[in-house]
């Protein structure tokens, strides 16, 4: 391996030793906090950011969280929310599942110095029906470390998350919002940062939000929704999408018949409120039912699928808002992964490249040069470039056409101990190294090299936080993006690489394809 691994070294960026610690019990707006130091990182766990939305908040925007009296134990993990665990999970949760569960947790460095730092605020994926904030390898101590308040939160999943049903429009004739209680979660926590982060050091006027995956697709609501505007200062996409909605895009009131096969499934009838306060009363395992990332497709007569077009949250599909310039304006940087996600349903190369209508034949030197014919393994790079990584550079250039600062990523390492068995970097494989958190992800298997490529990921991501540019000392070049150029920063095994993109032919011919539907 041609690792260069002075990129450990070059890549972490220590703060400076302050003469005193940062005060382990922090007031914000609804008590007293205590958290607690460890290695140089002060951490708060487990910090309620709204009530729980449980009984008759269940399928409510959240309320704000009850205030306390003394000093609260911020130590150890809240609840991650209400889900039926995937047991191949790239993230396993570490605390028992509970409707009982919008908290949130800070990393700050130990130290006093700084009381603007720059925050993140990650975003889980897991498909919006799994995920939480408590896995090891979302630990935010690696970014503190690099002088950065660093925020985890829990948004409601599954049929907690996105729900609709006659009753609930009825009671809501007033015009509250309806159906994406996940997405009014992600939003009420990032005005808890708006009104709290100051008193963790962090700047509330400089706050980059990041998911992956579902999370990624939440970002990109982020920067289209009139909801969440002000809220931060930079964005960064991770393996999700860009062009229509990500796992879901039908309106509130299309999902209304999946909440009513839910009711008649649990024995309730109606659309008035008696019938919506049994569909509150019904115990949390009811409506969980087995559904998680294995089994969202046959769940789908009994759940809304993911986001919704609601008009006031959700308000058009991103790649429609980015077109027409009606997205925040903030520095952003996206990719996905050498191996990432896609769904091939082709039997046959030429159903394969029919849709690519006049440029099929274009389509089929760009992704079979050498004719193979394996409709599986061509299918799986047709599928990936469609769902993942030519959205990623869609939005990249629409960013960059708007004269925004934007950087586009792909992420091709792979860890050592992985490689007789990945031929690229699976979807998700790349959070354990923009954390720096391999150590809890491969244990006695980590090596030097894959140490190496999670600093340098960590620092360009941090870099990023602090200046809208992920560039920094002793860290190879990465080129901003521009159309004319096509350069992309790619995470190989031999260290990271900023150059013109080699998959530009088959990008071109996918977008085309995806141009010619809009």
């Amino acid at each position: 391996m041609k690792v260069n691994v002075l990129i450990a070294a070059l890549a972490a960026l220590p703060l400076a030793a302050a003469a005193a610690p940062f005060p382990n019990q922090v007031a914000i707006d609804s008590g007293v906090l205590a958290g607690a130091s460890s290695d140089g990182v002060l951490s708060f766990k487990g910090v309620p950011f709204a009530a729980p939305p449980v009984g008759p908040l269940r399928w409510r925007a959240p309320q704000p969280a009850a205030h306390w009296t003394g000093v609260r134990p911020a130590t150890d993990y809240g609840h991650d929310c209400m889900q039926l665990p995937f047991p191949s999970d790239a993230a396993p949760l570490g605390t028992k599942p509970d409707e009982d569960c919008l908290v949130l947790n800070v990393w700050r460095p130990a130290n006093a110095e700084g009381r603007k730092l720059p925050v993140m605020v990650w975003i889980y994926g897991g498909g919006f029906v799994n995920g939480g904030s408590s896995p090891a390898v979302y630990d935010g101590s690696q970014f503190a470390k690099h002088g950065i308040v660093f925020v985890s939160f829990n948004y409601r999943l599954g049929r907690f998350g996105f729900f609709a049903h006659p009753a609930l429009t009825r009671e809501n004739a007033d015009g509250d919002l309806l159906g994406n209680y996940a997405y009014m979660d992600q939003i009420a926590a990032l005005k808890w940062v708006q009104r709290n982060i100051s008193a963790f050091g962090g700047d509330p006027s400089n706050v980059t939000v990041f998911g992956e995956s579902a999370g990624g697709g939440s970002v990109h609501m982020l920067l289209t929704s009139p909801m969440a505007s002000g809220l931060f200062a930079k964005a960064v996409i991770e393996s999700g999408g860009g062009r229509g909605g990500l796992l879901g895009s039908r309106t509130v009131q299309a999902a209304e018949p999946t909440g009513v096969a839910l009711a008649r499934a649990n024995g309730i009838e109606g659309d008035g409120a008696e019938a919506l306060a049994a569909l509150r009363a019904l115990p949390q395992e009811k409506l969980v039912n087995g559904l998680n990332m294995a089994s969202m497709g046959a769940a789908a007569g009994t759940y809304a699928g993911g986001p919704l077009l609601d008009g006031k949250i959700v308000v058009e599909d991103p790649d429609r808002a980015y077109r027409a310039g009606r997205n925040a304006r903030v520095p952003v940087m996206i990719g996905a992964n050498s191996m990432d996600i896609g769904f091939a349903t082709a039997k046959t190369m030429d159903e394969l490249f029919k849709p690519f209508g006049a440029n099929a034949a274009k389509a089929r030197a760009a992704y079979d040069p050498t004719g193979s014919g394996d409709v599986r393994a061509v299918g799986a790079k047709v599928a990936m470039d469609r769902t993942m990584e030519e959205p990623a550079r869609f939005t990249a250039a629409q960013f960059a056409r708007q004269g925004l600062p934007s950087y586009e990523y792909r992420f091709s390492y792979v860890a050592e101990s992985m490689r007789k068995q990945w031929s690229g970097a699976p979807h998700a494989t790349e959070i354990p190294y923009v954390f720096d958190t391999v150590a809890a992800k491969y244990g006695k298997d980590l090596t030097a090299a894959d140490e190496a490529t999670a600093r340098a990921a960590n620092a360009y991501w941090a870099n990023f936080a602090k200046t809208g540019d992920p560039n920094g000392p002793g860290l190879p070049h990465w080129p901003r993006y521009a159309p004319s150029t096509d350069g992309v920063m790619d995470f190989t095994p031999d260290g990271p690489k900023g150059e013109p993109d080699p998959f530009k032919a088959r990008f071109d011919v996918t977008a085309a394809a995806a141009d010619a539907q809009h």
